[in-house]
């Protein structure tokens, strides 16, 4: 009689996709979690002055508050599919979730400045995981068929929310008292960290025992954190002209180069560069960084000029921003849901024509724009929005297995993260410099003997304008129109950036039909 052959266990199914009102209670919980932790990036943005003045600060040491934030959550971001394998990712999104919850409370009850960047520390560090976590268990828990549209509703929240930020942290902010930009965030965390827990018990992803790659580890923590600092503080400080900055700079370049070399090698790197060994994961997520620095960089300048050129308060200028927010919260679940039918690398580049039309838009203003203007550019932006974002991710993830996707989102993420901070130094920078650039051009134009300038004189000296009061409101006329000068070139390069992108989309090669799918 032959032997028995000894019974070999099966692998565990993946859990049954979930449906109904379960299916929809998870999303609003999981996008809430989402929107709370991309919109805490911003909120605090505009509430910088009134929080350096209650805890008796200057201005300048008050934006550690943003910055303690994002360098925390740069740090942690990368680190999501090894906590994930480690811990499982329906248990590390609930946990990171709670502990961000805690840490927001904590930021609204600190009496001093230290003890709230202690906990904005804490906040940035606990939610690193949230937002790729959010992603791949929604695509999870959708039918293969319905992930686009799971993917389409994620990316709504990833991209309104920042635009949302400066709006309603400026609400609060003059309304309320500004712990309650962080307060707000309890009934949200709690909610999305229940629902986590009890519509996904059952569902948790198999865990392995990885040890803790030490090195790689403190590569990454030195080189993302000295990184992130140079870009939050370079602008300040006058860039390279600063030694600290240089040493920065330094240290970030070591720590990555180094950090590289050493995660190519380890058996068990906590960061999995092998995924850039796929060609459209590589592709993509070049495409979405410069996409997402070029976007974050119109996001920066746009409020900066309404508020600094043309006397905007902070709520009219906010008010002015998210209508870009409309158009992407209509259209982004209706690309989602039509992705496989979709042309994705024609879609994307239909995404950076709108965005290179919106631009050239913007750089035809004049100082005597109207509100009603403004505002249109906004709102055909918004298809773009929906656009981009939407068919570059299924692009970038369409090839990654399922026991990799954890790490896959976690690492776009990261860099897409991280392109928003080069782009809003690089804009922020370029911006002032061409201002300094056209006053200073535009000064040697303006002189005594010159018919302009003595026509004007004259009409300012009608108006009681003389001596010091004179000069002060000719250069004050003079910056204006050096800032205009200056936002309209910034649109100009922008509009370039997005025409180039919009060809690079096509050496991407996704299959016919893609859509964001798990387990290939």
């Amino acid at each position: 009689m032959a032997a028995t052959a000894p019974a070999v266990a099966a692998p565990a199914a993946e859990p049954a996709p979930l449906a109904g009102g379960t299916l929809a209670l998870l999303t609003i919980g999981l996008a809430l979690g989402t929107f709370m932790e991309v919109l805490d990036t911003s909120i605090a943005n505009v509430a910088v002055p009134t929080i350096s003045g209650s805890l008796g600060v200057a201005t300048s040491q008050g934006t550690w508050v943003i910055s303690s934030y994002s360098v925390a959550s740069a740090i942690a971001v990368p680190l999501t599919g090894w906590l994930a394998r480690r811990v499982g990712e329906v248990r590390l999104f609930t946990l990171s979730v709670l502990l961000f919850t805690i840490a927001s409370a904590m930021c609204g009850f600190a009496q001093n400045f230290e003890s709230l960047i202690a906990f904005r520390l804490i906040q940035g560090l606990v939610s690193g995981p949230m937002v790729p976590l959010s992603q791949t268990i929604l695509m999870r828990s959708y039918p293969p068929e319905k992930r686009g549209l799971a993917l389409g509703l994620w990316a709504m929240t990833v991209i309104v929310a920042p635009i949302f930020g400066p709006v309603m942290g400026g609400w609060i902010t003059d309304n309320y008292t500004w712990p309650w930009i962080f307060y707000i965030n309890v009934p949200i965390g709690l909610f999305s960290a229940a629902c986590a827990f009890v519509l996904l018990r059952g569902r948790e992803t198999k865990t392995t025992k990885q040890r803790i790659d030490a090195i790689g580890l403190a590569l990454l923590v030195s080189g993302v954190s000295c990184l992130q600092m140079m870009l939050d503080l370079g602008k300040d400080r006058d860039w390279f002209n600063s030694k600290f900055i240089v040493a920065l700079a330094i240290i970030a370049v070591i720590s990555i180069a180094f950090m590289l070399v050493w995660e190519m090698t380890e058996k068990e790197p906590v960061v999995d560069l092998s995924l850039f060994k796929d060609r459209n994961f590589a592709l993509g997520v070049l495409i979405i960084s410069f996409g997402f620095m070029a976007f974050f960089g119109s996001v920066v300048i746009f409020p900066l000029w309404l508020q600094t050129v043309m006397g905007y308060t902070a709520g009219l200028a906010g008010l002015a921003t998210a209508p870009v927010g409309l158009l992407a919260l209509v259209l982004s679940p209706m690309i989602g849901r039509n992705m496989h039918r979709l042309n994705l690398r024609m879609v994307a580049s239909f995404a950076f024509i709108v965005f290179a039309f919106v631009s050239f838009w913007n750089s035809t203003f004049t100082l005597d724009v109207p509100f009603n203007h403004v505002i249109w550019p906004r709102i055909v932006q918004g298809i773009g929005v929906a656009c981009f974002f939407v068919p570059m991710t299924t692009i970038t993830l369409s090839s990654v297995s399922d026991e990799r996707l954890a790490s896959a989102s976690g690492l776009s993420n990261f860099f897409r993260t991280l392109s928003g901070a080069i782009g809003t130094a690089i804009s922020t920078t370029y911006w002032e410099n061409d201002t300094i650039y056209h006053h200073a051009v535009l000064t040697e134009s303006v002189s005594t003997y010159a018919p302009n300038t003595t026509a004007y004189s004259d009409s300012l000296a009608s108006l009681g304008f003389a001596g010091q009061s004179l000069t002060a409101q000719l250069n004050q006329i003079v910056t204006q129109q050096a800032y205009m000068m200056a936002t309209n070139d910034f649109f100009r390069i922008s509009c370039v950036s997005f025409i180039v992108l919009a060809g690079l989309v096509w050496i991407t090669k996704p299959r016919k039909g893609a859509g964001p799918s798990l387990g290939h």
